[in-house]
């Protein structure tokens, strides 16, 4: 039987927010555990040819995809969104991670990120407007009343979006303490990455009660059947990032992929395009000149 939630926890006060059906969230477990290097890179090609498959169908249908990965500082956000598009066609595809924001975006704060969706095509948010719900809230960056009206307002927001047509899937990426510990002691030893640790990350790791008290009451409150959370652990980078994509390609590409089958990916294509054939394609480079050819067809259509 589905809850009804018709009021959130704010501290001491008790506010109110339109009742709407909300859906337990989604643990997603991990078929990879304990996957080896060679399992990784190969399970990481095969599911990266049917995400290519998925932008091309977004692109021919016109239709829009929003991915959002919230977590922890160190939690392997960037890194997981960096193995989903690094196959994908570049033209249609964007990574969002906004900065602080003006006086004037923290005020109007959805019309912030709607301004990221794409006409066509993808965008991943490495965090997103979930950091009303998280890390503002945690450090005093947005006031009492910026946070209430946030969690009033978001899902009524987000089914606006899905019921005109945008596609979103939310992903929490879970670490423990020891992880970020670990993970930020390698960004500090490391003289390529050592930038990527700041005196906010820190002053965050201190309240780390204080934010699993916002995500906890953000995953309760803030998933519903039309828009779940879905909470991936991301202790170990390599299964987080190969679930991530699994759960994607099943949920917008191939609803029966299996994992770690050893399948053979470097299978080549071929096509023909202006009277010439083109063979031993990858998929990558065939979903390319699929466009092209598409957009030959469109041109020769206006002529006549």
């Amino acid at each position: 039987m589905r809850e009804w939630v018709i009021d959130y926890i704010f501290q001491q006060d008790c506010y109110y927010t339109e009742t709407m059906p909300l859906k337990k969230i989604k643990s997603i477990e991990t078929p990879y555990a304990g996957v080896t290097e060679e399992q990784y890179q190969n399970e990481k090609h095969r599911l990266q040819v049917e995400l290519l498959k998925i932008q091309q169908r977004l692109i021919k249908d016109g239709k829009r995809l929003a991915v959002v990965f919230e977590g922890r500082d160190a939690a392997g956000k960037g890194s997981t969104i960096k193995r989903f598009t690094e196959n994908l066609m570049p033209s249609y595809y964007k990574v969002c991670a906004l900065g602080v924001p003006s006086e004037s975006e923290s005020k109007y704060w959805f019309k912030r990120y709607e301004s990221q969706f794409p006409k066509t095509g993808m965008v991943f948010f490495d965090r997103s407007w979930y950091s009303r719900a998280l890390i503002e809230p945690t450090m005093g960056y947005c006031s009492e009343s910026r946070y209430k009206r946030f969690m009033r307002k978001v899902l009524k927001w987000e089914h606006q979006h899905i019921d005109n047509g945008l596609f979103l899937t939310k992903f929490y990426l879970s670490i423990d303490r020891e992880t970020q510990l670990f993970r930020f002691e390698n960004r500090l030893s490391s003289p390529l990455t050592y930038w990527k640790f700041s005196d906010n990350d820190l002053h965050a790791r201190k309240k780390w009660e204080v934010f699993t008290q916002y995500k906890e009451q953000m995953l309760d409150h803030i998933s519903s059947n039309k828009s779940p959370w879905l909470v991936i652990s991301a202790n170990d980078k390599k299964e987080a990032r190969l679930t991530s994509m699994l759960y994607l390609v099943r949920a917008f590409g191939l609803r029966n992929f299996e994992p770690l089958t050893g399948e053979d990916v470097t299978a080549t294509h071929s096509i023909s395009l202006s009277g010439a054939k083109f063979r031993g394609l990858t998929q990558q480079q065939l979903a390319v000149l699929k466009e092209l050819k598409e957009q030959e067809k469109r041109f020769v259509e206006l002529d006549q």
